[in-house]
């Protein structure tokens, strides 16, 4: 998984981007299927920093969170949220439509379900 942090406006200090990376790693253990995530903060406004979360995931487009905040951390924690959000909504919907498909059987012409009593 590829992890890409950078900013607008300004720098982030080593250990910010060291608590950011952290914190976003734990988001593959929610899904595997993460393949890069890009970190954007926006320090234009120093007391409320924006903070945009994009997560590529196979077979699906971006997901996208964007967060403002006191602090960057507090920003990330926030748009980390947001994007959990996603993430779960995003698997629930495969899951049902993999248990959808497997779920219908059709029968040859002419011939009707059997009662199992």
């Amino acid at each position: 998984m590829q992890i890409n942090i950078s900013a607008r406006h300004g720098q982030l200090s080593a250990d910010t981007q060291d608590k950011i990376r952290e914190k976003v790693e734990k988001l593959r253990r929610l899904y595997d299927r993460v393949s890069a995530i890009e970190v954007t903060a926006n320090l234009e406004h120093r007391e409320n920093p924006v903070l945009e979360l994009r997560l590529s995931v196979e077979r699906n487009d971006n997901l996208i969170a964007t967060e403002s905040s006191s602090s960057v951390i507090a920003a990330l924690d926030g748009a980390i949220h947001k994007v959990e959000q996603q993430l779960r909504k995003h698997k629930d919907k495969r899951r049902d439509r993999r248990s959808q498909a497997l779920g219908r059987v059709e029968l040859p012409l002419g011939q009707e379900p059997e009662d199992e009593h």
